[in-house]
């Protein structure tokens, strides 16, 4: 995946996540699939599909399966909420079909009124990052500044689980927020009532938590700090004003996606 660096043939899901393996952060490893090699999967081109059959071989499962369109995760447009990602793959037919859902996603009413509302022209391009999913205990957003006022500080998001209970808003996340240097500015418990867990036939569910843990504290001040560290090294890839989407699992944090905040964040 670190060699993906053309937009508009790869996506910018993909090319983000390839400039952050090749500055040295915590990246899930995986490939990134171009928006041509992607329509050859949905053509079921014979040689495309055994190069797909080889790379599933080489990757420990399960694998997540996400768009990266072209024009997805500009700064004008996440088009966050729009494509499809499908998680907890576990075999190479489930793969496949995957990734012609994720493809398909792109021609749902939304996404196509969403591309209308930005005039982008002409058919979607999908390209697809195939990605080692992280069984994370913690997972959430962090905004390297207020998306809400614009103020200079770091925003973040957590909850149990997998990091999906904060981006579709069924939880409330425990809220944080640091200072440029790191510093703990506020510290907001929220109400973790579900957290999403990975099946082991594949798929994911949604799991209910107890009062006790629902309503404690995820990060201490130690994940705090390595998120800050998290965001400054984002920042010295891409620039200022970060959308970040990070994972906690046995301890370890990696970076699972980064983009600008677009407009409608900020």
């Amino acid at each position: 995946m670190n060699e993906a660096e053309d937009e508009a043939e790869f996506g910018g899901k993909a090319v983000n996540l390839a400039r952050a393996l090749r500055a040295g952060l915590s990246v899930p490893p995986g490939y990134a699939l171009s928006y041509e090699w992607v329509e050859a999967v949905t053509r079921d081109d014979p040689t495309v599909l055994t190069e797909l059959e080889s790379a599933f071989g080489k990757m420990k499962t399960p694998i997540a399966v996400r768009s990266s369109a072209v024009g997805e995760d500009s700064e004008g447009a996440s088009f966050a909420g729009q494509h499809l990602s499908v998680l907890n793959v576990t075999s190479l037919s489930n793969l496949k079909s995957a990734v012609v859902d994720v493809v398909e996603s792109a021609l749902t009413p939304s996404a196509q009124s969403y591309r209308e509302k930005l005039g982008v022209e002409g058919p979607p391009r999908m390209g697809v990052v195939l990605q080692e999913l992280l069984d994370t205990d913690a997972a959430g957003v962090m905004f390297t500044r207020n998306p809400l006022n614009g103020v200079d500080e770091r925003v973040i998001e957590a909850a149990w689980g997998l990091g999906e209970v904060v981006v579709a808003g069924l939880v409330i996340p425990d809220y944080y927020r640091l200072s440029p240097e790191g510093e703990v500015l506020e510290c907001r418990v929220g109400e973790k009532d579900v957290e999403l867990r990975l099946l082991a036939e594949g798929g994911t569910e949604e799991v209910e938590v107890s009062p006790e843990r629902a309503n404690s504290r995820i990060l201490d001040d130690t994940d705090l700090l390595n998120l800050h560290r998290l965001a400054l090294g984002c920042e010295s890839v891409y620039g200022e004003g970060l959308d970040i989407e990070w994972g906690l699992a046995e301890g370890t944090l990696s970076l699972l996606q980064c983009r600008s905040i677009t407009t409608s964040e900020s």
